[in-house]
């Protein structure tokens, strides 16, 4: 109870509130060129020492004690300690998604906030890996990490990003493993699924929903994104509509990597009365079906569409099933519908990540506010290798993981708070 005892102390008996002040002032002041603006802030950073200097002298480890005080309020210092108290180490590599996580249309107006920003600097000059993970493609990801982080930064050798939500790994100073290009290792006739609904998916769209969607310049990774304001209710109607469209889609293109006779003599249906279908009796609701039974969401979406499927999931074939037990289909409200593989999501590519970055042993807080984030974070629980975090605006299977497992919710817009309870962590684990 030592900790514990030394922490109350801490902000009981000296004004943190006015030290995290001056610190972030001291920290996030934009690089101006005015002999007044920088007299201030050097007033700034000398008041800071001095009210340091108070707590270092007032503690044994005092100089870690006066960092805990300035990077983090009571709540988050205790939340740290507990943390330290139920893992007993420190967090070696950052796990972070973007959109809505480290930056939010709501409420950080899609930059990452300065103080966030400064946070990230702060991991890595403690030597904390840091690894971006996104749906992204490379080069959006990449344009703005270099802009947030800059150039030398993001080409530390000490950052990677994860793009496409797992076909990719970019970690720039790694020679031949700076880009690992994930889906080359898929087998043929699972690539040969994403060529066909790649080549067919725009061509073969209604008018209406060819004009109001995008095809995201991805890749590998087949995504549709709205031609209107995210999170809107026309971009709402538009990627559920895209979402029984891609399922379809999805439905064929298994269906034609596959043998027609592979496919009649593994359906133990009657196939040859079917009322709709080929010459295999396929049937369009194999996809619905199994994507519905997989996931409540995207059965939701199908009822709202009046596109429910007519079959069950024991209805599909076997060696269809098999199929699509390697594809992944992800529905993200108001936002994209998009066809990936199970086989490359992020928790794949943020394991070729780590091993690229060198971390053998990890121990990751992970960020993410979506599914291809929640799998992460099953990954880094059931290998007892990290932490999960994730806004308050999440998904409910996002946030359910969350609370059953430390509790670790932050308002929307604000990953620096978190950030500073995991710098805060990590300040205390080098105590011992």
């Amino acid at each position: 109870m030592e900790r514990y005892d030394l922490l109350y102390r801490l902000y009981d008996e000296f004004d943190t509130k006015s030290l995290r002040e001056y610190q972030d002032f001291v920290d996030v002041f934009p690089p101006v060129d005015s002999r007044v603006a920088l007299d201030h802030w050097q007033e700034a950073n000398d008041e800071l020492e001095e009210r340091k200097d108070e707590i270092r002298s007032a503690f044994a480890m005092g100089a870690t004690y006066a960092e805990v005080a300035a990077r983090a309020n009571r709540e988050q210092a205790f939340t740290a300690l507990d943390l330290h108290s139920k893992y007993g180490r420190a967090v070696n590599a950052l796990v972070l998604d973007v959109d809505e996580t480290l930056r939010s249309a709501g409420r950080t107006d899609n930059e990452i906030p300065r103080d966030t920003l400064h946070m990230l600097t702060e991991f890595h000059d403690s030597g904390v890996p840091i690894v971006i993970c996104t749906g992204q493609t490379l080069e959006n990801v990449k344009g703005f990490t270099i802009q947030g982080l800059g150039n030398e930064l993001v080409h530390s050798g000490d950052v990677s990003i994860v793009y496409e939500a797992g076909t990719g790994v970019f970690t720039p100073g790694h020679g031949s493993d700076t880009k690992r290009l994930l889906y080359e290792n898929l087998d043929p006739e699972i690539q040969s699924v994403f060529e066909e609904i790649r080549s067919r998916v725009l061509p073969n769209a209604a008018d209406e929903l060819r004009r109001s969607v995008h095809l995201q310049g991805n890749e590998f990774n087949v995504t549709l994104k709205p031609n209107f304001e995210t999170g809107s209710n026309q971009a709402a109607a538009i990627i559920d509509e895209a979402l029984v469209y891609l399922l379809d889609l999805v439905d064929e293109a298994v269906v034609n990597s596959l043998d027609a006779a592979e496919i009649a003599d593994a359906d133990d249906t009657d196939t040859a009365d079917a009322d709709s279908g080929d010459a295999t009796g396929r049937s369009p609701s194999w996809a619905r079906a199994y994507y519905a039974d997989a996931d409540n969401e995207i059965r939701e979406v199908l009822e709202s569409e009046h596109a429910a499927p007519e079959l069950s999931l024991e209805d599909v074939p076997p060696v269809v099933a098999d199929r699509f037990d390697r594809i992944d289909v992800a529905y993200y409200h108001a936002d994209a519908a998009e066809v990936g593989s199970l086989e490359l999501n992020k928790a794949a590519g943020v394991e070729s990540a780590l091993d690229v970055l060198g971390v053998d042993d990890p121990f990751v807080l992970v960020m993410g506010d979506s599914k291809s984030d929640l799998r992460v974070m099953r990954w880094a629980a059931e290998e007892d290798a990290g932490l999960a975090a994730a806004p308050d605006h999440s998904s409910r299977d996002v946030l359910g993981h969350v609370m059953e497992t430390d509790e670790l919710v932050f308002d929307r817009g604000r990953s620096a708070e978190m950030l500073r309870t995991i710098h805060v962590l990590n300040l205390l684990a080098k105590l011992g």
